[in-house]
């Protein structure tokens, strides 16, 4: 095996944070700077006739809490293999969101995290952050069923049922087929190890920050002076985050995505196009580009610990 020099890792280390963090803010400003669909004399205008302050806190506020409980729902999961702090657990989501802005679907995010663990622990710091991820995305179909369905997509509704009835069926005959070592079975057993209690916290804060974010898409419209019937507007924003999660795109063009989908649905709704881009365009601003603001320092700051030191109670990020 090729033992590379202390010195020789050290500035791959420093290469690797800089390509992560200088890719991350180039992708942030490129579609920034390069989207002929925005606005901004529009959004001036519109600006300075709505501006509050006490609005723009409270939507700055919702952004806090929306990756708030996204940190908690870590936090509690982690505590599966042990305790960690908030603050720990605020520098493994930042840093991890970070470091999947731009790969597939955020699959960064993954090896991201697993990096603040030992290595032996790197599966099951895999497995639960799948958890983690899989339970909002559950919240999402769901939400989005009702959402189509509100909204008289009454086929396709039925499409997603019969799908998900027939992949449960599938996966009833297929559960102990195994590829590697890994089966159905197994993964349900993997799941059944985590304490009850976990999982039920996991549920209620996947809930909270599934309302929080929605909402936040709802105040938007009312402060651009977009009126809809509550849950006609709320049915449209669930079905935009069900259809838009479902397709594989990157983390740094998931409001394009969005705003793409949002736009189809919106756009039956009567609401202009350049105000539908604007919001999905201010939601990643504000709930992926700020965060990954933050996540960039923890990022740079980032540093492996040497083997022998212990990691019970701790992770592998060093102030």
């Amino acid at each position: 095996m090729i033992s590379i020099p202390h010195k020789a890792k050290q500035f791959l280390i420093v290469v690797t944070k800089l390509l992560i963090v200088g890719g991350a803010f180039y992708f942030i400003y490129n579609q920034l700077a390069n989207n002929d669909k925005l606005d901004w004399e529009k959004f001036i205008v519109l600006f300075k006739k709505n501006q509050s302050v006490a609005g723009i806190s409270f939507i700055l506020l919702l952004s806090v809490l929306n990756r708030f409980f996204e940190i908690l729902k870590w936090q509690n999961l982690v505590s599966f293999l042990h305790k960690i702090t908030l603050p720990e657990s605020t520098k493994q989501v930042l840093g991890a969101l970070t470091a999947g802005l731009f790969t597939p679907n955020g699959v960064g995010e993954y090896a991201g995290k697993a990096l603040f663990f030992e290595k032996s622990k790197a599966k099951k710091i895999v497995f639960l952050n799948l958890i983690c991820n899989g339970i909002q995305m559950i919240l999402t179909v769901i939400f989005g069923t009702i959402g189509l369905w509100i909204l008289g997509y009454r086929f396709w509704v039925l499409v997603i049922l019969l799908s998900a009835f027939g992949f449960w069926i599938l996966g009833f005959g297929l559960k102990t087929f195994s590829i590697k070592g890994y089966s159905i079975e197994k993964l349900i057993q993997k799941i059944n190890e985590i304490p009850k209690a976990i999982h039920q916290k996991n549920i209620f804060l996947a809930v909270c920050r599934y309302l929080i974010f929605s909402h936040q898409y709802y105040f938007l419209f009312l402060a651009f002076d977009v009126h809809l019937p509550y849950f006609t507007m709320m049915a449209a924003i669930a079905s935009v985050y069900f259809l838009a999660s479902s397709l594989p795109t990157f983390q740094f063009l998931d409001f394009a995505v969005k705003g793409s989908v949002a736009v189809y649905f919106f756009g039956i709704l009567g609401v202009n196009e350049w105000i539908v881009v604007f919001i999905s365009t201010l939601m990643w601003f504000l709930n992926v580009v700020l965060p990954v603001v933050i996540g960039s320092y923890y990022v740079m700051n980032y540093k492996v610990l040497s083997p022998t030191q212990s990691l019970r109670g701790t992770t592998q990020y060093q102030p």
